[in-house]
């Protein structure tokens, strides 16, 4: 009997995944510690002092000041210990690590968990989508880092949390349109208010480009809904709606050295010849309940689930016997959620704070390739089934040793099932396979708060990443689960210090980790080019980060920050046989920064800013042969409020790369055909007007 894909997922999703609740977001500012799914140790009160982690806060006023507006890229940049770089290449999405975790990326976003109201972005096999966030909307970003951030499941590198803000008291009707080099266009429509008890915000855009690169147009449409409802004094629910549909978006494919200096905006042959490009529909649900009881207790609840299909052209046929197509085709559910419970109590006449919940994630996916035959789909050379099952449960909880002393401690615990059955058996063998990851990470951190201005602290915690099943997927010798790729453990150390006064914010850790079996790029699949992966022995990072913010006169401030990051292998010996021990992991620059001197004279809608960026040189390959050599650049922003009545206008305008600087923005880490670079573009502008109504 003939069943379709989507049949054949449902049948396989277990009932459980329409039954388990999940942790709500909507926590509130003044709560230290609050449930995982959203806040992570507190959120909202950026001068809490308390926390023993590294923590910083993009706002909305800069998520939403003059730029595109589209890419996540734009704001976290300024957030130390982040790599965060746009690869003008709309098919592959952005390239963001954290530490070091994730830089091998291809695809996606790896070793960093990517949350939004609660809801997780990130598959349960670890792999997000950053084009997920809804800009728009966001009130704030929050990223952290550390030790502690390894109870919240199965990434090393941290978190990275989305806020919606509450839709304004009158409703709010609001348009920003930009236009800017390469044929870029983006605009939005957003509306907000508050009906009663029910808090409205809503919105739609679509950006289009041809891009930097030949090959590389692009149209991307998103829609977001968010209603919130106050059910009363003490419990509280929340529906979020997110779509996106990305069609037929061009791949321009890596350039090898001697490309990027014949012609640095093309595309190679096999871009043009095998048609590279990459189609994405994207839409989830999710809903989110909370009430706090009699006794202080806080229940919250959260359920949410989607659907993605995407479909790639890559840039070979994929017709051997066991290459398993050029074209990918998926067709994708997920879903999960969480049950949190917190209490304030006293113990050992301690005050205490717990909190500890369960949690359950499902994905589901039909994959199939087909022969590439120069830009067409030809015939089946892949059919197979994917579904990953996370269970999780975890006890998080804060002492208040002293008035000054705090402690965090907590473990979760994390049952991570890979399962993929093979429907594809002409080429006369069966490719299914499991998997099942079994971990328990604890950590520790304490909290000394010197001073009212000051404090002090060291956080300890062991983190674990499994490989997607993007990585799973394929074998060096063909199609077919990868069994032999394992899971990557990392040992987490960090010692850091906050201060805050009036006009000065300063934060600085310095951080050590120790990974075994790091997932890496490994040999490309022999005939295709297709990266396989494997596990490095071990490796080390170590540390530091800085950052500075201070509020001079007469409106005007300044921003610095600065990371420090030595990431070497210890011990790994490749599938070919080399040695890399000794040498620098790829993709992680040494040196990074951020700097920005901003004006904004007190009551006169104008405001501009001269930014500087850059980092040191970056090595492509494991062997440390090629490389990308550092580069710093400038930028300028401008942008001006003028109220009329009911209606602000907000026009503004952007110019990046004043100097006309050619460098790479980003490396394809071991690519292969040595195509490592993406380049950067020179020097590139933009224009925008934003119109708000406002009905009182």
């Amino acid at each position: 009997m003939c069943t379709t894909s989507s049949e054949r997922i449902l049948r396989r999703t277990p009932l459980a995944l329409a039954l388990t609740l999940a942790l709500l977001p909507q926590a509130h500012a003044q709560d230290r510690l609050s449930l995982p799914a959203q806040i992570i140790l507190g959120g909202g009160d950026d001068q809490d002092l308390q926390l023993p982690l590294a923590r910083h806060t993009v706002s909305g006023q800069q998520l939403n000041g003059p730029n595109l507006g589209a890419n996540l890229s734009e704001s976290l940049q300024r957030v130390p210990g982040l790599v965060a770089l746009n690869r003008q290449n709309y098919a592959q999405d952005l390239q963001i690590s954290s530490r070091g975790f994730g830089a091998r990326a291809q695809f996606g976003v790896r070793g960093v968990r990517l949350v939004q109201d609660g809801i997780p972005l990130t598959m349960p096999d670890g792999q997000g989508q950053p084009a997920l966030f809804d800009l728009d909307g966001l009130q704030r970003i929050e990223v952290l880092r550390g030790p502690l951030t390894t109870l919240y499941g199965n990434a090393s590198g941290g978190i990275i949390q989305g806020y919606t803000g509450e839709a304004p008291f009158y409703p709010t009707l609001d348009n920003r349109t930009v236009i800017g080099s390469d044929g870029l266009w983006r605009s939005r429509l957003r509306y907000g208010g508050q009906h009663g008890d029910l808090n409205i915000s809503a919105n739609v855009s679509r950006l289009e480009t041809d891009g930097y690169r030949d090959h590389s147009d692009t149209r991307r449409d998103i829609a977001n809904l968010r209603l919130g409802w106050d059910i009363d004094d003490d419990s509280s629910l929340t529906l979020l709606i997110n779509s996106l549909d990305q069609p037929d978006t061009q791949d321009p494919l890596g350039l090898t050295a001697e490309q990027v200096r014949a012609d640095r905006r093309q595309a190679p042959p096999q871009a043009y010849t095998f048609d590279t490009r990459k189609s994405v529909r994207h839409n989830q649900v999710g809903l989110n309940y909370q009430r706090r009881l009699a006794n202080d207790d806080q229940l919250t609840a959260m359920v949410y689930g989607g659907e993605r299909d995407m479909q790639q052209f890559l840039a070979f046929p994929g017709s051997g016997a066991t290459a398993g197509g050029g074209v990918v085709e998926l067709d994708r559910r997920f879903g999960g959620g969480e049950l949190g419970w917190q209490r304030e109590t006293r113990m050992f006449e301690l005050p205490v704070t717990f909190a500890a919940g369960l949690a359950y994630n499902y994905q589901g996916e039909e994959r199939k390739g087909f022969v590439n035959a120069n830009g067409s789909k030809g015939g089946l050379q892949r059919d197979e089934f994917n579904r990953v099952d996370s269970q999780e449960a975890y006890l998080i909880s804060t002492w208040q040793l002293a008035p000054r002393w705090e402690l965090v401690a907590g473990m979760r615990y994390n049952r991570v099932e890979f399962d993929s059955d093979d429907d594809y058996l002409d080429d006369g063998q069966d490719d299914s396979g499991r998997m099942s990851v079994h971990r328990t990470n604890p950590a520790l951190g304490l909290n000394w708060q010197w001073s009212s201005e000051m404090s002090l602290y060291a956080a300890f915690g062991q983190g674990f990443e499994t490989p997607t099943f993007q990585e799973l997927a394929y074998r060096p010798d063909g199609a077919g689960m990868n069994q032999a790729l394992k899971p990557s453990l990392s040992r987490n150390a960090e010692v850091g210090l906050k201060w805050r006064r009036e006009n000065t914010r300063l934060d600085l850790a310095l951080f050590h980790s120790r990974v075994k079996d790091e997932i890496v790029t490994g040999t490309n699949q022999l005939g295709t080019g297709r990266s396989t992966y494997t596990n490095a022995g071990r490796s080390t990072r170590r540390g530091m980060e800085l950052s500075i913010e201070q509020q001079f006169a007469a409106g005007l401030s300044g921003y610095l920050a600065y990371t420090w990051l030595q990431a070497e292998y210890d011990r790994f010996v490749d599938g070919d046989g080399a040695n890399h021990a000794g040498n620098d992991l790829p993709g992680i620059p040494r040196h990074s920064f951020f700097a920005e001197l901003a004006w904004q004279p007190q009551d006169s809608g104008f405001a501009t800013a001269i930014e500087a960026q850059g980092m040191s040189q970056r090595y492509a390959t494991d062997d440390n042969q090629h490389k990308a050599s550092g580069y710093t650049v400038f930028n300028w922003r401008a942008g001006y409020q003028y109220p009329v009545g009911n209606l602000s206008l907000e026009p503004f305008a952007r110019l990046d790369n004043i100097t006309d600087r050619e460098y790479i923005g980003s490396l394809i880490v071991n690519g292969s055909g040595g195509r490592y670079y993406e380049p950067a573009p020179e020097r590139s502008w933009l224009v925008g007007l934003g119109l708000q109504y406002q009905w009182r």
